[in-house]
């Protein structure tokens, strides 16, 4: 019985029994399942709100016998047949919906929406009905009823979120944990038993045998985040069982949990767990009351692989026990294609560790029988018009036929990625947004960014990196994963060394990816080596970065010396004026100079100075009389002088007699 290992570690499940085939979804909410007897990629699904709902969780349905059903009346909607059973997917996603994937229709069989407001984070198939229970974020456990599609039942479990769920073999049984553990009796919804718990979130329920819960034989595990103990609780009738009997020691938190039941006292329980640093841990114990002494693993599994002359451990994702007893099926390696192989393991040897090399492994080798992934067929004189080029304006067409397929196929439409890129938003319209709208698309800026780091997509990548909005991109990179950093780290260096203009938007992404993820950057061997050319590049950008700004300096100072002549000549030849205003003379200047100077009086006080141009007239009529009559008369000059002498010094008085 496999158990999902919390919201850390990417969801994932072996096929109960025969383990021949692996569920795996991805960080970008693809649900891809590999068959691990041909190493193959099986089927491929992509859900058509993956971006905005990633996928929490995912459980095969119970194995159940075939019944003999027509392949033709597959087609409508008997989900509680036990053919279907037998290969369904349940899938827990972020947005409150369960998704019910079909492996033979290799499609979507129905979704079971409106019976959570958070993210579904546990989800139980129950053994012989057709039901299933599911826990979210809401603090409320729903019973769903596969035949109509329905919740049959909800009800609150705890105080906090429900973390993880488990049903007990005989289905008469619920355990459900959020900080503390609890018991239902799923007749009556009533709890029967209180648990202890853990100090922090349990992510991980399993039952550990098959007997009664009045026997006082029946033992369930649970494990918390962040807590390297595994520990097991004995359900007694007597009610004495509110903490735990026997612990197990990890070198890490649990992430996948695997193990064989004991259906007496005289079999022992087989546990096979894989931590959070990627190792596996094989425990055999027999549950007979309590155990003071925590308990060390009979064995612990590492793989690794050789980069040089050193071994470079490589992390297992999910661990799985044979029923023989003897094998083991391991799968590690990246998510996106991951290495699967089936071993012995020999309890004898304490420690064991596989050295496999990792990249000659690795090959994507699809089953194109099952994948939807169509290479196109080209003919060699057709013209192919690639999206971008000049000339491909034109829509793809689909055929009634193939539309009519598509609707039958999937209950809703599915949306292209320039719709899902438009309803993401990436401009970040809005200012007046709330926080629940700006959280929404944080994550799934980082939702896509992941998404495109892996698929290499451009159009997307330019979409995310054109932002400007600091705070947003602080967001995003905080809550990128740290296998998402380096990758991020080589695309920021490339997109660096073209223009420069693109480089003021790169530098705001580097100097968040190196302030939210320093931790994780120092904790790398060879970071040195991998940020190197980051190093040398800014480097570089930097070396004439003091003699360009004296330059810069300079030109300053010469522009500004240069513009203010310029502001100079012109308000010198604009505003002065060659004419002098006023002209200011005594008056023992002589006539010609008062002649003069009348020509340069303003005309504006023309009126004062009439009166003293009409006396100088009159003054110099009088000296030219005189003077004709000086030779006759001198004393008759000298009176006239006198009259002429009191003339001019009231030259006023004269002209206001005239």
């Amino acid at each position: 019985m496999a158990a999902d290992g919390g919201r850390a570690a990417l969801p994932c499940a072996f096929s109960p029994k025969s383990q021949q085939f692996l569920a795996l979804c991805a960080q970008d909410g693809r649900l891809r399942i590999w068959n691990t007897d041909s190493k193959t990629l099986q089927q491929e699904y992509v859900p058509s709100a993956h971006l905005s709902a990633a996928c929490t969780c995912v459980t095969w349905g119970p194995c159940r016998a075939v019944q003999e059903v027509p392949q033709r009346k597959k087609r409508k909607c008997e989900s509680g047949s036990a053919a279907e059973q037998l290969d369904l997917l349940a899938l827990g996603t972020a947005a409150g919906t369960v998704l019910i994937y079909s492996t033979v229709k290799g499609d979507l069989h129905c979704t079971l929406d409106g019976g959570h407001s958070g993210p579904v984070n546990s989800i139980q198939w129950h053994p012989e009905d057709s039901v299933l229970y599911s826990g979210s974020d809401d603090t409320q456990i729903a019973e769903w009823d596969l035949q109509t599609g329905k919740v049959r039942c909800k009800w609150r479990a705890d105080r906090s979120a429900i973390s993880s769920l488990c049903i007990s073999p005989d289905g008469k049984m619920l355990l459900s944990a959020g900080m503390t553990i609890k018991m239902w009796n799923l007749e009556t919804k009533e709890v029967y038993r209180k648990f202890t718990g853990h100090s922090t979130m349990v992510t991980t329920l399993c039952f550990a045998t098959t007997r009664p819960p009045d026997s006082n034989g029946m033992y369930f595990l649970s494990g918390a985040a962040h807590d390297r103990l595994l520990s097991v609780w004995q359900v007694r009738s007597d009610g004495k069982d509110k903490n735990s009997v026997v612990s197990f020691t990890l070198t890490d938190e649990p992430q996948h949990i695997d193990l064989q039941t004991s259906n007496s006292k005289d079999e022992a329980v087989r546990l096979a767990v894989v931590c959070k640093d990627g190792q596996l841990h094989l425990f055999e114990h027999f549950l007979n009351g309590p155990c003071k002494k925590p308990l060390s693993p009979v064995c612990s599994l590492q793989v690794s692989t050789m980069k040089g002359d050193s071994p470079v451990p490589v992390p297992l994702l999910a661990a799985a026990l044979c029923a023989d007893r003897q094998n083991l099926m391991l799968a590690y390696g990246h998510h996106l294609q991951p290495v699967m192989e089936k071993t012995l393991f020999n309890t004898s040897e304490r420690h064991v560790c596989l050295v496999r090399d990792v990249q000659a492994t690795l090959s994507l080798s699809v089953d194109m029988g099952v994948s939807k992934v169509k290479t196109p067929v080209v003919n060699q004189q057709s013209k192919v018009l690639v999206p971008g080029l000049p000339g491909h304006s034109a829509p793809i067409k689909v055929t009634p036929n193939e539309a009519g397929k598509r609707k039958k196929k999937g209950g809703a439409k599915e949306m292209s990625i320039e719709q899902r890129l438009e309803q993401i938003e990436l401009s970040a319209e809005g200012k007046d947004a709330g926080k629940g709208s700006s959280s929404l698309q944080t994550d799934s800026f980082a939702v896509l960014l992941v998404q495109g780091l892996e698929s290499k997509d451009e159009r997307i990548l330019n979409k995310i990196f054109q932002t400007k909005k600091e705070m947003l991109i602080k967001n995003t990179v905080a809550r990128l994963p740290p296998s998402a950093v380096l990758p991020l780290l080589e695309e920021l260096a490339r997109r660096m060394q073209g223009h420069p203009y693109a480089a003021v938007l790169i530098v705001q992404w580097f100097k968040a990816v190196l302030t939210q993820h320093t931790s994780y950057l120092s904790s790398l061997p060879d970071l040195v080596s991998q940020l190197g050319s980051i190093y040398h590049m800014i480097e570089s950008r930097v070396r004439l970065y003091q003699q360009v700004t004296r330059l810069h300096g300079k030109l300053y100072l010469l522009l500004t010396q240069v513009a203010a002549n310029k502001s100079t000549k012109n308000a010198g030849a604009g505003n002065i004026s060659q004419k002098a205003k006023l002209v200011y003379e005594e008056e023992s200047s002589s006539d010609e100079d008062e002649g003069s100077d009348d020509e340069g009086r303003p005309e504006d006080d023309s009126d004062n100075w009439e009166e003293d141009e009409a006396a100088m007239e009159v003054t110099e009529d009088k000296n030219n009389h005189k003077d004709e009559e000086d030779d006759d008369d001198e004393q008759d000059m000298n009176d006239e002088s006198k009259v002429n002498g009191d003339s001019d010094l009231d030259p006023e008085n004269e002209s206001e007699e005239e």
